[in-house]
């Protein structure tokens, strides 16, 4: 189990809509769908930890250069995200000695 050193601070609504790019509306869409992680503080107001601004990053590339649209993109993000997964299994597989047997 690791801790991190520092708490990193958490992007409210509008600081992580600029740092992404995004309109505030779509970002809000995005948290609806279940594609990007925010919670709500005790005002009530969206927040989003820092990590979640690769995942608006791989979003955008997804919908500009594959065209795919908004409602798909959770589909594609998580076919791709298993495919990885799957990727990592065969490589360390390979590694092991010996590997393991195919049946």
């Amino acid at each position: 189990m690791s801790h991190p050193l520092v708490r990193l601070p958490l992007l409210n609504l509008e600081s992580f809509a600029q740092a992404t790019g995004l309109h505030p509306e779509l970002v809000r869409r995005l948290v609806a769908l279940g594609l990007i992680d925010a919670f709500r503080d005790a005002a009530g107001d969206l927040c989003f930890p820092p990590s979640q601004l690769a995942a608006a990053g791989r979003l955008q590339r997804l919908h500009t250069q594959l065209a795919v649209n908004y409602a798909s993109l959770g589909l594609v993000a998580d076919l791709l995200d298993r495919i990885a997964e799957l990727e990592a299994a065969l490589r360390t597989r390979a590694r092991t000695p010996g590997g393991m047997p195919w049946t």
